[in-house]
């Protein structure tokens, strides 16, 4: 491993402005639907968040960061601490890996350099994430790197004309220590 944000298939890495054309073709070809529906963005506005994203200041340890094939150097993705509780010691994030680009082992290897930088060099006690109750290949993920249903809130997103279950996921420092191991491999 040649550094802590770099893995056996991922590189994390800041976003850089010329990549707004992959997040653009990610929302084309984002495959079956999980979420909410949003609106067509502009070739400009995908320009613009990726030039502001370039030179984005980390504010109160919330962040994004390009998830970068090792192999190929073609971004895949992205992962991002969104919401912070620094007094209490926690944070939430998320991960979004491109369609065609899903169920290589991406998502789980940046996910696990993400926590290990929170946990290790934030000191956060405690990760959180959001998962719609019918988004079984999420929830997996999350279960199989050892993450443990919190709660559901019921009916709680709408989109595709219903409500639907948000599942609270979480793990503790020293949960993902046992798993995961702080320290680089």
């Amino acid at each position: 491993m040649a550094s802590s944000w770099t893995g056996n298939r991922v590189r994390l890495r800041a976003v850089e402005p010329d990549d707004w054309t992959a997040f653009a073709r990610f929302a084309d070809d984002d495959g079956p639907r999980r979420g909410p529906l949003d609106l067509p963005r502009s070739a400009e506005s995908y320009r613009a968040w990726a030039k502001e994203q370039a030179v984005a200041e980390c504010d109160d340890d919330r962040f994004r960061l390009a998830v970068e094939a090792t192999a190929t150097g073609e971004l895949v993705g992205t992962v991002g601490s969104h919401r912070t509780g620094r007094r209490s010691g926690w944070f939430e994030f998320d991960i979004t890996i491109s369609a065609g680009h899903r169920r290589k082992g991406y998502a789980t290897e940046a996910v696990v350099l993400l926590l290990r930088f929170m946990f290790a060099e934030r000191r956060y006690h405690k990760c959180l994430a959001a998962v719609l109750a019918h988004n079984e290949a999420s929830l997996a993920l999350f279960r199989g790197l050892g993450f443990t249903e919190e709660g559901r809130l019921r009916e709680h997103v709408f989109f595709a004309g219903r409500h639907h279950d948000l599942v609270m996921m979480g793990m503790l420092v020293n949960e993902f220590d046992r798993r995961h191991t702080m320290s680089e491999p």
